[in-house]
């Protein structure tokens, strides 16, 4: 059971893993390094636990401490209460749902470990937003993907934003990092998979029409660009999704959605 501490001061040392998480480029720094991740509602922490991740310590506003007295009560970490006041000086931000977490990362798997029993994996170039990302984790979740997997430039699935807008999938979805970009995807065909590259353009088949058969691969581009020319050239087959009314392109977590589900297990 944690021990309950009340802190009066935002720049109490023993806050430090909360100070200001809305500077992304400190938190890049910080979170990889130190080796932890921010956790953000009740439903969240506690998948987190479920997942295995180690917890440091908890954050609870007062006003909000009687109605998670039962997540305070099991947290195996010190929990920190603070003022409203307080908590919004910390962090740089409103904390509304009354509750963070500190938590330690657990060492990322392999391309090749992720892989292994997966029959559809969604494959990110690039994305560097994100909320886009956590999105993205979320419909692969919900829609019957096995796995993730990330180009090296890829932001990270921890971060505070994308945990929140995952609702937690970014905990419980296997995700891996390619070591190399030019190369990465020839991974993915050894081991069985058909590479469909999502794109806008008439030269690609409409996504509808691809028989969700095999282990398929999604590749999805960054926000701006969409993917780049050397993975559309190894991609096996290019596909879109048809449009109408002049909007040649979705939101990538959007077309996301659509995508992961026409090529969901089971759908012909």
């Amino acid at each position: 059971m944690g021990s309950l501490v009340t802190v009066g001061a935002a720049d109490d040392p023993r806050l430090a893993d909360y100070v200001r998480l809305t500077d992304v480029q400190l938190r890049k720094s910080l979170e990889p390094r130190n080796g932890l991740f921010m956790a953000e509602g009740e439903k969240v922490i506690r998948q987190a636990l479920r997942a295995g991740y180690p917890a440091r310590s908890l954050l609870v506003t007062s006003d909000r401490l009687p109605g998670l007295a039962g997540l305070a009560e099991s947290w195996p970490a010190p929990v920190y209460v603070v003022s409203p006041s307080v908590a919004q000086a910390l962090t740089g931000y409103r904390v509304h749902r009354g509750v963070l977490a500190a938590l330690e990362r657990l060492p990322l798997p392999g391309v090749a470990d992720v892989l292994a029993g997966a029959t559809r994996v969604v494959v990110l170039e690039d994305i560097v937003d994100h909320t886009n990302g956590g999105a993205i984790f979320r419909c692969a979740a919900g829609l019957g993907f096995d796995a993730v997997v990330l180009s090296p430039r890829c932001a990270d699935p921890l971060y505070r934003r994308a945990v929140r807008v995952s609702m937690g999938a970014v905990l419980t979805v296997p995700y891996a990092r390619l070591e190399d970009w030019r190369t990465g995807l020839g991974g993915l065909r050894s081991a069985g998979f058909r590479l469909l590259a999502l794109v806008v353009g008439e030269d690609s088949v409409p996504i509808g029409d691809v028989p969700a058969e095999g282990r398929l691969a999604l590749l999805l581009g960054t926000e701006g660009d969409g993917l780049s020319a050397r993975w559309r050239h190894d991609a096996d087959l290019s596909v879109r999704i048809p449009m109408s009314g002049g909007v040649d392109s979705l939101n990538v977590a959007s077309a996301a959605a659509i995508a992961c589900y026409l090529l969901a297990p089971g759908r012909t």
